[in-house]
C-alpha cells in the first residue's frame, strides 16, 4: 500500500498553539517503524512486521500546481495567504498564521491527497499521511484549513473522468462543513459525515447524509449508528471511488472531539470500514483528518494505527 509524506507537512507553530503539527512526523515515524502500540483490530489482521510491512511504502511529494488549486480556491484567497494578509477574522477562523510557508505546506498536502487518489485508483487503497482539511471553502478557510485537498482531487479527477461517482466518507468528530459547501450541487458526488451535532462548527452546511451524534457519544452508540447508516448510502450511491477522512479526534481524550471512542473503538471503526471499502473492491484514500488528544503523542499513535490496519487489508 502506497502512502505519501513530506517533512514539511510540519509547519512550525508555538508551543502553546492548540493545532498539534508534530502528530504528522510522529506517526510517520510509527508507521515507518511498522508498529503501534495501540491493540490490533483482530486476532486475523494483527498489526505486526511480518503481516504488514511488506505491503506498504512511503513516498514524497511535491508542492501541488498553482492551476489545479485554482479548481477549487479563489485567486484572492491564495494572495491573502501568500502575503499574510488575511483581515483579522479570516485570520482568526483560520487558526493559522497567514504566509507563502504556509500556502507551500498546503500544497504539498494537497499534492499527497492527489497522490494517494491515483493510487488508490490503482491498487485499491492508498494513503496521505495528512489532509482531510474539510473545513476550507473556495474564498476562505477555518478550523486549520487552509486549501480543501479532497475538493481539488475531485476536481481533478472530474475534469478527465466527469462521470466518476464519489463518497466522501467524514469519520472526523466534527462536521466537513467547507467539502458539503463546494459539492452541494454536484450529483456525482456523496458527502456522509457522522459527527457532533453540538459542536464546530457553529453553523452547518448540510451534506447528503448527515449523522448527528450527541455530545460525549460513547463508542458503542457511535458504533452502532456508523453501521446502521453507511453501508446502507454507500450501497445506494455505488460509488466509484471514496475519500475517507479517519479523523483522530472522536478519541475519549481528545480536547475538541467531544466523542468517548476508546482504542478499541477505533478499532472496530477502522475495520467495519475497511472490509466495506475491500468486500465491494471499491478504491479509496485514506485521510488523517483532525485530532487533538491532551496525550499529543497519542493522536499521531491513533492515526499510525489506522494507517497500518489499512495495510493489513490491503495484504488481505
Amino acid at each position: 500500500m502506497r502512502c505519501f509524506y513530506h517533512p514539511d507537512y510540519t509547519f512550525p507553530l508555538p508551543a502553546e498553539h492548540p493545532f498539534p503539527m508534530d502528530k504528522f512526523w510522529r506517526a510517520e515515524a510509527l508507521i515507518r517503524a511498522g508498529s503501534s502500540p495501540l491493540p490490533p483490530p483482530s486476532a486475523c489482521h494483527p498489526l505486526d512486521d511480518k503481516r504488514f510491512s511488506p505491503a506498504l511504502s512511503i513516498h514524497p511529494v511535491d508542492p501541488a500546481p498553482f492551476d489545479l488549486v485554482l479548481r477549487v480556491h479563489t485567486n484572492d484567497y491564495l494572495e491573502q495567504i501568500r502575503t499574510g494578509s488575511l483581515d483579522p477574522r479570516a485570520a482568526l477562523k483560520l487558526g493559522l498564521p497567514a504566509c507563502e510557508a504556509l500556502l507551500t505546506r498546503s500544497r504539498l498536502e494537497v499534492a499527497g491527497t492527489l497522490a494517494a487518489t491515483y493510487a488508490a485508483l490503482t491498487d485499491g487503497l492508498a494513503c496521505n499521511l495528512a489532509g482531510g482539511t474539510h473545513h476550507a471553502f473556495p474564498d476562505h478557510g477555518q478550523g486549520y484549513c487552509v486549501l480543501n485537498d479532497v475538493a481539488i482531487a475531485i476536481r481533478d479527477l472530474h475534469v478527465t473522468r466527469p462521470e466518476l461517482r464519489v463518497f466522501v466518507l467524514d469519520t472526523d468528530a466534527h462536521q466537513g462543513n467547507g467539502t458539503h459547501a463546494i459539492f452541494a450541487a454536484d450529483q456525482r458526488v456523496f458527502t456522509y459525515s457522522i459527527h457532533v451535532g453540538k459542536n464546530y462548527p457553529a453553523v452547518k452546511t448540510s451534506g447528503s447524509l448527515d449523522v448527528e451524534l450527541p455530545r460525549y457519544v460513547g463508542g458503542a452508540d457511535y458504533l452502532e449508528q456508523l453501521e446502521a447508516t453507511l453501508a446502507p448510502a454507500f450501497f445506494d450511491f455505488a460509488p466509484d471511488l471514496v475519500f475517507w477522512i479517519a479523523g483522530a479526534d472522536p478519541h475519549e481524550h481528545d480536547r475538541f472531539g467531544q466523542m468517548k471512542l476508546t482504542d478499541a473503538d477505533f478499532a472496530a471503526r477502522d475495520e467495519h470500514i475497511l472490509r466495506l471499502v475491500t468486500r465491494t473492491r471499491t478504491p479509496t484514500a485514506i485521510l488523517y483528518g483532525g485530532g487533538y488528544n491532551r496525550d499529543r503523542e497519542h493522536t499521531a499513535r491513533i492515526h499510525a494505527a489506522t494507517v497500518l490496519r489499512a495495510a493489513t487489508f490491503f495484504r488481505a
